[in-house]
């Protein structure tokens, strides 16, 4: 099984963060050599460049089958957040339906369990159809090969 370093890692930070709230215990350096916590390093490093939005939509794709449902998670993938925009790619144009119809609530089970990831839109799109504009008996800019009907 391989392990993603960066996953751990940001899981570690996470889960850390989390307990460091809650304690009201704080470190005190005494020279700029000593080490620190790593929690605090990183918090401070997202605070500093602003990345909580991009860390709350890389939470969204990591903990998609928590967010969705492990059934919905089994047919759906999100493939692509940009500009509020998340696009899902499901196994079958059945799925694909099935969402479009739910996409509502959908978009407010992911709003609420993702918070600060700037989902504001659902793209719902099947499965990769094959393409016919290959092959031997093609034509450049001309219909596909299996349009027989005029």
């Amino acid at each position: 099984m391989k392990h993603d370093l960066a996953r751990e890692l940001y899981k570690t930070w996470r889960n850390n963060s989390k307990r460091s709230k809650n304690s009201a215990t704080e470190e005190v350096r005494e020279r700029v050599e000593d080490p620190q916590r790593l929690d605090k390093v990183l918090g401070d490093l997202i605070t500093n460049r602003d990345w909580k939005q991009g860390i709350a939509e890389g939470t969204l794709f990591t903990e998609w089958e928590k967010v969705v449902g492990a059934e919905v998670a089994q047919h759906a993938l999100p493939i692509t957040l940009i500009d509020g925009r998340l696009t899902i790619q499901t196994t079958s144009t059945a799925w694909a339906t099935q969402l479009t119809l739910i996409a509502p609530n959908l978009l407010k089970k992911i709003s609420s369990s993702a918070p600060g990831a700037l989902v504001e839109e659902l793209s719902i799109i099947g499965p990769h159809a094959p393409s016919w504009k290959k092959g031997l008996r093609t034509i450049k800019n001309q219909r596909g090969p299996r349009d027989t009907y005029g």
